[in-house]
């Protein structure tokens, strides 16, 4: 678990109150890009809660993972309108480029694939959405170019 902000500096943040667990998760995985174990524990003895229940919340709550993940984050939509457009075809074509499946991670810790059922943006599908932007009318040929803009960025 490395980090330049420690969990009992992002408690402290919020006072240590339990009141504040989900913006203290929140904070946990902003700095590490998950939420570790070993934060979890932290946080379930520093506000003297079960570790139930900050596990509850953690796995209640879709924007949290429980797994490292990559630095971009790729969504690719595949509700219904994306679905109709070939969203599922965009899904095989980042995880051909990849070589991962959706829910992992590459090796290089630069990608993670994910699907959701909405961006709420039907009439631009098939949407992805990368960390926080948005890409429209995907088509199976612009992946891969798309994808190499984030590879390059790495290599500044």
């Amino acid at each position: 678990m490395e980090s330049s902000m420690s969990v009992d500096s992002i408690l402290n943040k919020w006072n240590n109150e339990a009141d504040s667990l989900i913006s203290i998760l929140l904070d946990i995985q902003s700095e590490y890009n998950y939420l570790p174990k070993e934060a979890l524990i932290t946080v379930a003895e520093i506000l003297n809660i079960p570790l139930i229940q900050v596990y509850s919340a953690a796995t209640f709550y879709k924007v949290f993972s429980l797994k490292p993940r990559g630095k971009h984050i790729i969504n690719v939509c595949i509700g219904t309108a994306c679905h109709v457009r070939g969203g599922e075809r965009i899904v095989d074509e980042v995880k051909k480029k990849l070589g991962i499946d959706v829910g992992e991670t590459t090796r290089d810790k630069l990608f993670t694939l994910e699907t959701v059922r909405c961006l709420g943006c039907c009439a631009l599908g098939p949407v992805v959405l990368i960390d926080n932007t948005y890409y429209s009318h995907v088509t199976q040929k612009m992946v891969g170019a798309i994808l190499n803009e984030y590879k390059k960025g790495e290599n500044k």
